[in-house]
């Protein structure tokens, strides 16, 4: 299948969903303060099409919400944590999610649900945004340009974003970079830190709840097929008020994929075709519900719909 025919488009040219705002509306976002736009971005009760217009009204000027050495982290104090999935529970997953043309060996990826102990740590209220990542490229001079930036310049209109189009090793030399300019213990999320951070102590299946709700995720269900300021899907908050946990960009984590204790190795189409490889949690606007499950363990396939960022922990 082609990219467009897995993001459930025509191969003929289909306008996305259109949030465009009238003259007058754009106007009065340009009169207000920065710290009014940040809240409308955040603020479910605000329509999506001004939501997002705040948010790009941000991206050009300066979105007082990202500090590049003090990012907004959450702290969670862990415990002895539950994680993975009930193999009986596989059935079940598959039947709710037929359609998207799922392999049963990737919901397999999960299983066994297991017992776990997690030290307290914090982890990023969103993905790391593009903003961010240029003064990492500004600073260390490191040649880790990611691929979608045109020509390999900086997209000021997308400075609030995730950032995304990444290999593993440069979110590592980010967090590696940030840790020295800041002094603090920056590096990714173990895979049960980033589940533990979407679920919850209630284990919940979506970050928000069980059942899977399109407004609450910019994943292809939106139809936007577009990054998002960080932050702009509210409802879809974490039980800890992480944000994007769900959709925008995936996410990589710090561990290489190896079968959970008591699980058996899945020679899916991902090692056949990678091998070793780094995990990734959540959903993308390029990807359906299936990924935005808290359980789901993926990773980048050498193909563009694959969008790859990632999101910061610390260890406390």
């Amino acid at each position: 299948m082609t990219d467009r025919q897995l993001m459930g488009l025509d191969e003929h040219f289909q306008p996305g969903l259109s949030l465009a705002l009238p003259l007058a509306e754009w106007q009065q976002l340009t009169q207000a303060p920065a710290s009014l736009l940040c809240r409308r971005v955040e603020d479910a009760e605000v329509a999506l099409p001004l939501r997002l217009g705040a948010g790009r009204y941000l991206a050009e000027t300066m979105d007082p919400r990202l500090d590049v050495l003090n990012p907004p982290m959450i702290t969670i104090e862990g415990g002895w944590i539950e994680t993975g999935l009930d193999e009986a529970k596989v059935d079940g997953v598959m039947d709710t999610l037929q359609g998207l043309g799922l392999d049963r060996s990737w919901i397999e990826k999960e299983v066994p649900r297991h017992t776990l102990h997690l030290p307290r740590y914090a982890i990023g209220k969103y993905p790391v945004t593009n903003l961010e990542y240029k003064a990492f490229l500004e600073d260390s001079l490191q040649p880790r340009i990611p691929n979608n930036w045109a020509f390999g310049q900086f997209p000021v209109e997308r400075s609030n974003h995730p950032v995304y189009g990444l290999q593993a090793e440069d979110a590592d030399a980010y967090v590696a970079w940030l840790s020295a300019r800041s002094g603090r213990a920056f590096r990714l999320p173990t895979e049960a830190e980033w589940e533990y951070a979407g679920a919850g102590p209630e284990n919940f299946e979506f970050p928000w709840g069980e059942r899977f709700l399109p407004e609450h995720a910019n994943t292809a269900e939106m139809a936007i097929f577009n990054t998002t300021p960080v932050g702009m899907f509210p409802l879809g908050a974490s039980p800890f008020g992480c944000l994007d946990m769900a959709g925008n960009v995936e996410e990589y984590v710090a561990d290489n994929y190896a079968p959970y204790p008591g699980g058996k190795a899945i020679n899916d189409d991902l090692v056949q075709v990678v091998g070793t490889h780094r995990i990734a949690r959540g959903g993308s606007f390029t990807r359906f519900r299936d990924l935005a499950r808290n359980c789901r363990r993926h990773g980048k396939y050498p193909r563009d719909i694959y969008v790859m960022g990632f999101r910061l922990a610390e260890t406390l």
